[in-house]
């Protein structure tokens, strides 16, 4: 039984060499990691006057109008009349849309840097998941890269202070876990898509929760609507977080996945809290010196965890375990 990592190929990037899959399927998610990070600093601003409930349903408006018109001039209208719709609005319902809910109630609840410091679970996750489908081994080198990423995003944020947890944590923990699922579902279940079309049919999923959620709190009288009036100011931060953190964030995000799989991907959401925190500090945070140094553990565990020999052809059997 071989002591690394091993991935089952999945979509059309399989047949890449396998050095510059990795390689872009890590430019991939660090990238999709840095704009799904500047989501958290714009929610810090809506949130003041925008109740958890309309912001979704506005996020995920913006970031369903945009990847749609994307798709549909990429691939044509016929392509997207024919995609999996059901299959896809299930994923995203059950999947990112639950999971952007909680993850706005996390930050609610705690704060923006906290709600990201949580995602470090990400490749726990994914890897459990991939063992449980049966497309990977546990390995040394995969055990250590996990550890030395959580390491790392712990020590970038060991200079907070004042986080709360509890049901933010709890919320955080479950929007990681329902988002990591999701993105191995999207994956795995919409082979014959794009990323374009797997963002797209996910994010309108979550779009349809989004709006029975507004819709039944606008029904039995809760606050569902900005208690301020909308400036631009709150437009702009609007955009970044509807088309930046959801929309470009999903696409190569997925991308990302279908080249590295998901457990591998995930170790970049622990460099998130760093991301966060490099974004706040343009609106007047300072610079901890233990953030940049927990990004290089993050980093050093990123390489460590990644196998570059041949991926497996077949499932893993019991005589190949």
């Amino acid at each position: 039984m071989t002591m690394n990592p091993e991935r089952l190929p999945a979509g059309p990037s399989a047949s890449a060499p396998p050095h510059t899959k990795a390689l872009g399927g890590n430019a991939l998610a660090a990238a999709a990691m840095i704009t799904w990070s500047a989501g958290f600093p714009a929610a810090e601003v809506l949130l003041q006057t925008w109740p958890p409930v309309i912001l979704l349903a506005a996020r995920l408006i913006l970031a369903a109008t945009g990847i749609l018109l994307l798709w549909g001039m990429r691939e044509g209208v016929q392509t997207v009349l024919r995609a999996p719709w059901r299959k896809g609005l299930m994923i995203g319902f059950f999947g990112f849309g639950a999971s952007a809910y909680l993850i706005i109630q996390a930050q609610v609840l705690t704060n923006a840097v906290t709600a990201a410091l949580i995602c470090s679970a990400a490749p726990v996750i994914g890897g459990v998941i991939e063992m449980l489908q049966g497309q990977r081994r546990l390995g040394v080198r995969f055990a250590l890269g996990a550890a030395a990423t959580v390491i790392g995003g712990i020590i970038a944020t060991s200079s907070l202070s004042g986080a709360e947890l509890g049901l933010g944590a709890a919320a955080a923990a479950a929007a990681i876990t329902l988002y990591t699922w999701a993105s191995s579902a999207a994956v795995r279940e919409l082979p014959d898509l794009s990323p374009s079309g797997r963002s797209a049919v996910t994010i309108c999923g979550g779009l349809v929760l989004a709006s029975a959620m507004t819709a039944g709190t606008a029904m039995l009288g809760g606050e569902w609507l900005p208690s301020a009036p909308v400036d631009g100011y709150q437009l702009q931060m609007l955009l970044i977080f509807g088309l930046v953190s959801v929309m470009i964030s999903q696409l190569l995000w997925l991308s990302s996945v279908e080249r590295l799989g998901v457990a591998l991907a995930s170790f970049h959401t622990n460099l998130a809290p760093f991301y966060v925190m490099i974004l706040m500090l343009f609106l007047g945070e300072s610079w901890e010196w233990p953030q940049a140094i927990g990004a290089a553990v993050v980093g050093l565990g990123v390489i460590v965890a990644q196998d570059q020999r041949p991926r497996l052809a077949e499932p893993l059997s019991g005589s190949q375990a």
